[in-house]
């Protein structure tokens, strides 16, 4: 790569956030440093919202400036069929949806990523060298102080499940979580849930009773927390509370100490990719030190590199929480969450639950 004239950096240093408004979809847009030698381009689809991403793509063009940077957020659903639809779009897919990444790796769609760090990668944390997870980020429950001080500390599920017995009432249409019908991660919460604990029919249930508003994303629920509409949020995403409740003392998010469900954010590249060489350069550094620090550093979604320690990482959340942490396992157990009838079972079953409650 040719070093970048003194014209070239100063332009680089004007570099900012981009949004096209001739491609409806296209969110933020890095062009490539002029005088920089040849360009390419890079094509990322994410189900990652912007505060999270940016960091992360002006890390990247920063050491690849020769690189037009292009990312389109979408919902995990309708990336997944954005992807079906147009395999050779984008050169990366970035998704919480961690069965249908998996499905799509498995089914052949990934492409193997052969570099030093794709090697030394944690295996609990890949799947061959075709699928990385790159963030550790719990599942958490945020509940509204006033509840805390009428009823009680809420510290894990089974604190949850007697309030709602007990309380349905002051709570009614005051609480939130996942619709498991219409969000793939509340999909996958829910089935998970259901493997880890013999309660979790009685909490759903319980939900029901509440008369549970239901959200198709942390953004969506986050919103009616903060403007009061809901007193508690049952599984959301916690990088996502802790940036945006950063400014809220009236709400407390609460890591459960029974168990607390983990999902990683699980990156591929196509096998149909436009540009992967491109691609693998971006990869590479998502689980490289220094992508994996910015992370650390400048987002709450929670780095898995080995190499680091210290606030916003895999490590220092282990050291804190122990066993009590329940990292979704990237791997075959994925793919049985998107099985048609154990789906169909699984759904008949949570809205049975949830009737019964009511």
């Amino acid at each position: 790569m040719n070093r970048p004239s003194r014209v070239a950096s100063r332009w680089l240093l004007l570099i900012s956030l981009v949004v096209t408004h001739a491609v409806a979809d296209e969110t933020l847009h890095y062009p490539a440093a002029p005088d920089n030698g040849p360009a390419t381009s890079l094509v990322v689809h994410g189900a990652l919202d912007l505060p999270q991403m940016q960091p992360l793509l002006e890390g990247f063009h920063r050491q690849n400036p020769d690189v037009t940077v292009r990312y389109r957020n979408l919902t995990t659903l309708a990336l997944h069929e954005r992807f079906l639809a147009a395999p050779d779009e984008a050169d990366v897919l970035l998704s919480s949806a961690m069965p249908w990444q998996y499905r799509l790796a498995n089914e052949g769609h990934a492409r193997a990523l052969a570099s030093p760090a794709a090697q030394r990668w944690p295996a609990w944390a890949r799947w061959r060298h075709e699928l990385f997870a790159i963030t550790f980020e719990p599942i958490v429950m945020v509940v509204n102080q006033a509840v805390i001080e009428r009823f009680g500390e809420v510290r894990g599920h089974a604190d949850l499940l007697a309030l709602l017995e007990r309380h349905a009432g002051a709570l009614q249409g005051r609480v939130v979580t996942y619709d498991p019908a219409t969000s793939g991660a509340g999909y996958t919460y829910a089935i998970e849930e259901s493997r880890l604990s013999p309660r979790y029919w009685d909490l759903v249930a319980a939900l029901g009773k509440a008369e549970t508003a239901l959200a198709d994303t942390t953004a969506e629920m986050l919103d009616g927390l903060i403007e009061g509409r809901y007193l508690v949020g049952y599984n959301l995403l916690g990088s996502y509370a802790q940036e945006r409740l950063a400014n809220q003392p009236q709400l407390r998010i609460v890591v459960p100490e029974d168990y607390a469900l983990v999902t990683q954010r699980l990156a591929l590249i196509p096998r149909q990719a436009p540009h992967p060489q491109a691609a693998e350069r971006f990869l590479d550094y998502l689980i490289s030190e220094t992508g994996q620090a910015v992370l650390a550093r400048e987002t709450p979604l929670g780095a898995i590199h080995p190499a680091l320690d210290g606030p916003g990482t895999a490590t220092a959340l282990r050291q804190a929480r122990g066993e009590a942490l329940r990292p979704i396992a990237v791997g075959p157990g994925l793919l049985a969450t998107l099985d048609d009838l154990k789906r169909e079972a699984l759904l008949t079953r949570w809205q049975r639950e949830f009737s019964r409650g009511e």
